[in-house]
């Protein structure tokens, strides 16, 4: 058995055992997941659209079919690597977002459509969409694709209209290979904290998006899935009304990158925070200072630093200590807290803080109910 379950899986079901999980370990509110999940539903539901949650958040079968039960079509994954982690556990509805382009790797996504219902993939070259396509035939296959559409940050996507247009029509001419419609998404925008200014930016990329999807149907390609958004855009675009599905993914934990933007407008905060790190006081020998087990090995440090939730002032300042340490620094904190003493943490940005731990340990209240592989871990190729 892993670690985690040699651990831990005592614990399961017995009342306060949060309280004697080893640490530092990754830690899930399951009621707090199941009401961000409902209300993602709910609300693309009223506004007519489609909702395709990205996996590469949770890399977790358990809460991808949660997701799938409460209404979402499918699931996004980013790499092949995910989307044959998802497959082998049971769902479908498959877009893998990024192009697959390795030789090696296209030969897995024929694969996988061979076995999976409802797969899709994007493509960005028609020398690309010639490979796969050549791949799937010899395996007997077939795949709907979209094409992604570069939004302005230059990493994937076709650069104009003409390049969509021209893939379009290679994508046609190749019998394996279904055109479904068009991906766009934003990620730049994502984490602009103001709103205003982010609808502004993202009005601006919509009216991009609307002329390469007119010139499209104009070219008898008119697409009938527009996928995309993302958590810190879902409301603007749900109320500009082009995208036919969100792919949104942090919602289902929230993390303080998204907890510093201002998702809908007026301040509210439309998701509850489900996902933690739980750590300890491992020493406490500076009045002003106490120093906690979970460093760089235990949070990502792309979306800055971790703040407390619980255990210790939420004022207190977090700041790396090394791979295994970090200071909360706050006047008394180090006689306030003893060696021992558990924390809270809301991450920084979630999706890669996930990528580090091997299980996602789910609570109730401070009862562990559940231990969930975060099985798609490491999955990038």
């Amino acid at each position: 058995m892993s670690d985690d379950l040699t651990l831990h899986a005592h614990l399961i079901g017995r009342q306060g055992s949060r309280a004697d999980l080893n640490t530092p370990v990754l830690v899930l509110d399951r009621d707090a997941l199941d009401r961000n999940i409902a209300a993602m539903a709910a609300l693309a539901a009223a506004h007519g659209v489609a909702l395709r949650p990205h996996a590469k958040t949770h890399k977790s079968v358990d809460i991808a079919r949660r997701q799938i039960a409460a209404g979402a079509r499918g699931i996004c994954c980013a790499k092949i690597g995910e989307a044959e982690v998802m497959a082998d556990g049971g769902v479908a509805g498959i877009l893998i977002t990024s192009p697959v382009a390795a030789p090696r790797a296209i030969e897995r996504l024929a694969a996988l459509a061979v076995r999976t219902e409802g797969l899709m993939a994007v493509v960005d070259h028609p020398a690309v969409a010639d490979r796969t396509a050549a791949a799937l035939a010899a395996a007997g296959a077939t795949l709907d694709v979209a094409i992604d559409i570069d939004p302005g940050i230059a990493r994937t996507g076709v650069a104009s209209a003409d390049k969509a247009v021209e893939l379009a029509r290679t994508i046609a001419g190749l019998p394996a290979l279904r055109y479904r419609g068009v991906q766009y998404y934003c990620g730049s925008q994502q984490h602009i904290e103001d709103y205003a200014e982010r609808r502004a930016a993202i009005v601006e990329r919509t009216h991009y998006l609307q002329s390469v999807i007119a010139a499209l149907a104009d070219a008898g390609f008119a697409p009938d899935i527009v996928t995309g958004s993302g958590t810190g855009t879902h409301r603007i675009d749900m109320d500009l009304g082009v995208f036919t599905e969100l792919q949104a993914g942090s919602y289902v934990f929230m993390d303080k990158q998204y907890l510093d933007c201002d998702l809908t407008g007026d301040g509210s905060v439309p998701f509850e925070v489900a996902l933690g790190v739980d750590a300890r006081v491992v020493s406490a020998n500076h009045a002003g200072l106490a120093t906690i087990d979970a460093g760089f090995k235990s949070l990502s440090t792309d979306g800055g630093v971790a703040v407390v939730r619980r255990g210790a002032p939420e004022s207190a300042f977090f700041a790396f200590m090394g791979d295994e340490h970090a200071a909360l620094i706050a006047p008394g904190i180090g006689d306030a807290l003893a060696p021992g003493d558990p924390v809270t943490l809301t991450v920084p940005h979630c999706d890669p803080t996930v990528n580090l731990y091997d299980h996602i340990h789910v609570v109730d209240g401070d009862t562990l109910v559940a231990i969930w592989p975060v099985g798609a871990r490491g999955r990038a190729r």
